[in-house]
């Protein structure tokens, strides 16, 4: 199948047809099922707006994203297409509007072939949290893809579609990544609407990519980009650009985060190719330092404080009376919300919902949610001022390679799996997995890069020159 849009455009310059394409996905999708990637494939939809775009592109009126065949995590909204955060609590909801960042991609002709498994509203590290069972890495089917953007990080490694949507909470976007071998990419907090995006954690969410190439990452993220009237919290200017600029002749200042090399649960492993990496990055001429993060043992608490204090707010809504699939036999508003709120939601939302809930509760709202908030800010604090004497920070994205479905049975221990990546979430910082390589038990595996708050360019830039120079040997 096609790995980039480079591939899918000099395709269709040779004579191949958008609907041709489309039809390659549908029957990609079609042999690989037993994944569970999809919840729904558009085949219709995506056929029809194949045979437009091949039109516009005869008449010479074709979008920048012509014939790129995109995946929607289930957590964005799309007109007239069903959208659940893979739960049983809105199941047959159809969307009446479209979320901003995808009509944004449909505006430049990207056609949107499904709707992608996940984690249940986004909780999750693991996809097996989805009311419509696990999504199975595809390099080894025992193994978890990551979550909870699982499907769409399944779906661009299967060669499902050419890119796909995620959201990024925690290291949704990231950690899945890394245990699929593929690029995901968590703009900085702030660059693309959430308008449309169902919400988890409304101050932590990011929407952002899944590919195979950073130049359409950078695509994507261009298209996706900039003001918006429907989100008050998105960057007030507009973003016309993503530069890739060369690195070449330039001398990097890296900082290594020292406490993640030294970290108890790292494969040793994984630690022995971020060590190869530095010592390759420093032979090229680059300053590669370690720094001091000394909050390590401090963020995973943090953002899972916060994080739930969000989502007891915001999934408040899904009652079966305002929104959501209404119990049977119920007598009362009472018993409606106890019930329909019981049976729509998977164990794992109802956990957060409730530690959510007990923090912001009276007599613990500043022995916790007041708290977290000040530890945040430090967090955000620490970030910013390491970046002020570097352009990246170094650091891997999980601890270990995919695990086994099912081999995680512990709640703390799953939430541990987020330990590298919720840092750039706490700080609203852009972050990015890169593919680092393959371990002994031949699974894939990313390095991660923090970088600079809107300087999203240069990031992606310096991700570029990585891929080349460094991922790829």
């Amino acid at each position: 199948m096609y790995a980039s849009f480079d591939e899918i455009k000099s395709a269709i310059n040779t004579g191949t047809k958008v609907e041709e394409i489309v039809n390659q996905y549908l029957s990609q999708i079609n042999s690989k099922q037993r994944l569970n990637a999809f919840l729904e494939v558009f085949e219709a939809s995506a056929i029809q707006n194949a045979k437009t775009i091949d039109q516009k592109l005869q008449n010479g009126t074709a979008g920048k994203l012509a014939g790129m065949v995109i995946g929607l995590k289930d957590n964005l909204a799309y007109k007239n297409h069903h959208v659940s955060a893979s739960s049983k609590i809105l199941e047959g909801f159809e969307s009446i509007y479209t979320a901003t960042a995808v009509q944004r991609l449909i505006d430049e002709d990207a056609i949107i072939i499904g709707r992608l498994n996940c984690d249940e509203f986004a909780m999750g590290s693991s996809n097996e949290n989805s009311a419509f069972g696990p999504v199975h890495n595809p390099i080894n089917e025992k193994m978890v893809p990551g979550g909870s953007s699982g499907g769409s990080a399944v779906a661009v490694a299967a060669g499902l579609c050419t890119a796909s949507l995620g959201s990024d909470t925690g290291g949704s976007i990231r950690q899945p990544a890394s245990f699929t071998g593929t690029i995901g990419y968590k703009p900085t907090y702030g660059m693309i609407s959430r308008y449309g995006l169902l919400a988890y954690a409304s101050s932590f969410d990011q929407i952002g990519p899944f590919t195979n190439t950073i130049k359409d990452t950078a695509l994507l993220t261009e298209v996706m980009a900039g003001v918006d009237d429907f989100d008050s919290t998105v960057t007030q200017e507009e973003v016309n650009e993503i530069p890739l600029h060369s690195i070449e002749g330039r001398s990097l200042k890296i900082g290594y985060i020292n406490e993640c090399f030294e970290a108890i649960g790292l494969d040793p492993e994984i630690k022995q190719k971020m060590e190869s990496t530095v010592a390759n990055l420093r032979a090229k001429g680059h300053q590669v330092d370690p720094v001091s993060f000394p909050y390590l043992d401090q963020m995973v608490p943090t953002y899972y404080v916060l994080t739930t204090a969000e989502a007891s707010s915001n999934l408040s809504r899904y009652t079966g009376v305002h929104y959501g699939t209404l119990a049977k036999d119920v007598k009362g508003v009472e018993e409606t919300y106890k019930k329909s709120r019981t049976e729509g939601f998977g164990e794992e939302v109802k956990r957060r919902i409730m530690l959510g809930t007990f923090v912001l509760s009276h007599g613990y709202y500043d022995a916790y949610y007041t708290k977290g908030q000040k530890v945040r800010r430090v967090i955000q604090d620490k970030t910013n001022a390491l970046l002020k004497d570097y352009d990246v920070l170094l650091l891997p994205t999980t601890p270990s390679t995919a695990f086994e479905i099912g081999g995680v049975k512990d709640a703390i221990a799953m939430y541990l799996q987020d330990i590298f990546t919720v840092q750039a979430n706490l700080a609203g910082n852009p972050a990015i997995s890169l593919p680092m390589g393959q371990h002994s038990n031949g699974l894939p595996f990313g390095i991660q890069l923090i970088g600079k708050t809107f300087e999203d360019s240069d990031l992606l830039s310096i991700s570029d020159y990585m891929m080349t120079e460094f991922v790829s040997t």
